[in-house]
């Protein structure tokens, strides 16, 4: 057996061991790794570990710590209350204000993890002070920063586009652009209508207010807890605070206030890497109030961290040794355009659930060049197609988009949160490549 067979032979085990046993799925991939790597690659172990995500530990680990400790000096709890005093006390419109921060936010320039960084934990608390699916919120801000990915002035977009450019194919940024958008906007509104969205406008229709003041309350479905194939939704209903009950901005919420809008400007206008801008906050907030920051370490779900980079490092292993390459080269034998299209779709939606949606259109792009010669294949079809099926499916837990949800979710809602993203992000491999091949490839065919 090959290698690449193999490496994903050992893929499917991962998981099928997982499933079946209590084991971290990341410690199986990275003893995967190391097995694969040095028995069947003859690799040695700092090639092994050449694919770990440092970056997206640091983005882990920082992220979740500084905002930690913003729970923890109450400097979430007064940008929650800010946020409904916003919409009117709407609190039915904050999935879509995250989802519309988070598109704005990557259209702008912004990579799509680090929208996620910034705008997850916000929504997620607010969820959970507010009865929200945290499902529901995650999956409002993650496709929100999915819809924005393609902006001709988006990171993604100017990659993409570039990669268009250099491998000869006629590319149009505009149509990718828009239908990527309206592609993540009809997710939104099936997400937010299937997770909670209809309880939360009744619960509006019934005249609560929310922050903005009155005497009402604010209700909403708290969360889908599973058990077996049983699931109850769970409604909470919370008093309203005042105005004389809001919180004050002290010393403590004025500097996370200050340090979260330096994280914002370092990554839209600097490009600096999220993930040690939080660190430094997080450790400069330590100095300055040791007391707030004191459990914000413990916080941290150190076995999401594991499970997400011991993933991400076995996938980088298996791009090394060069998997990808070998399923494209297949796909590339296929006689039918149409289908090879489709083919290479699967496999962008596949490989991207866990790896790099940048690196995985550079790799699958050149490789439509023979299926657009042929002429029954639309150049601008097939790279908008390829393009939604590899970055929609960024919800997957495995990747740093579904990890920054998962990490900020209620620790007793974590395990269902992570199956639930994890159900969520395999189903748009199954659904989103055929869906956007059929809409954008086959019928403009």
């Amino acid at each position: 057996m090959s290698e690449q067979l193999t490496s994903i032979v050992a893929l499917l085990a991962i998981f099928l061991i997982g499933t079946l046993r209590s084991v971290n799925l990341g410690a199986l991939a990275l003893v995967a790794s190391f097995l694969v790597g040095t028995g069947v690659a003859g690799m040695k172990t700092p090639e092994v570990l050449a694919g770990f995500p440092a970056e997206l530990f640091v983005i882990l680990f920082g992220v979740t710590y500084l905002f930690a400790i913003a729970r923890n000096n109450g400097t979430v709890e007064w940008l929650v209350q800010a946020a409904v005093r916003l919409v009117g006390g709407k609190v039915a419109a904050i999935p879509w204000v995250m989802f519309t921060i988070s598109c704005v936010l990557v259209s702008l320039g912004a990579v799509s993890p680090a929208a996620v960084a910034i705008i997850a934990p916000i929504g997620m608390t607010f969820a959970v002070r507010y009865g929200i699916n945290p499902l529901l919120m995650g999956l409002m801000v993650v496709h929100g920063s999915a819809a924005g990915n393609f902006s001709p002035i988006g990171v993604l977009g100017v990659v993409t586009n570039g990669v268009v450019d250099t491998s000869g194919i006629a590319g149009n940024p505009t149509v990718l652009f828009l239908a990527n958008l309206i592609f993540n906007v009809l997710l939104g509104a099936g997400i937010y209508f299937g997770l909670g969205g209809r309880q939360l406008l009744a619960a509006g229709r019934k005249g609560f207010r929310g922050a903005a003041g009155g005497e009402h309350t604010v209700a909403g479905p708290l969360h889908q807890a599973s058990s077996g194939h049983a699931a109850a939704t769970a409604l909470a209903t919370e008093p309203t605070r005042t105005d004389e009950d809001a919180l004050p901005l002290n010393r403590d919420r004025i500097v996370t206030l200050l340090s979260m809008v330096a994280l914002v400007a370092g990554a839209l206008m600097l490009d600096l890497d999220v993930g040690l801008m939080s660190l430094t906050a997080a450790v400069l907030l330590t100095l300055l109030a040791p007391a707030t920051a004191k459990e914000a370490v413990g916080q941290i779900n150190w076995s999401v961290v594991l499970l997400v980079c011991g993933i991400v490092t076995y996938v980088g292993l298996m791009q090394e040794i060069g998997t990808v390459d070998y399923l494209g080269d297949a796909i590339s034998q296929v006689d039918a355009p149409l289908l090879a299209a489709l083919l290479i779709c699967y496999i962008g939606a596949i490989v991207s659930a866990f790896a790099s949606t940048t690196g995985i259109l550079g790799a699958l792009i050149p490789l439509a060049v023979p299926l657009l010669a042929t002429g029954q294949v639309s150049a601008i079809g097939l790279v908008a197609a390829l393009s939604i099926s590899a970055s929609v499916v960024d919800s997957s837990p495995f990747s740093t988009n579904g990890a920054m949800v998962v990490a900020n979710a209620p620790k007793e809602q974590q395990s269902m949160v992570y199956k639930q993203l994890m159900k969520w992000g395999f189903g748009l491999v199954l659904v989103a490549p055929i869906l956007s091949w059929a809409s954008l490839t086959l019928l403009a065919g």
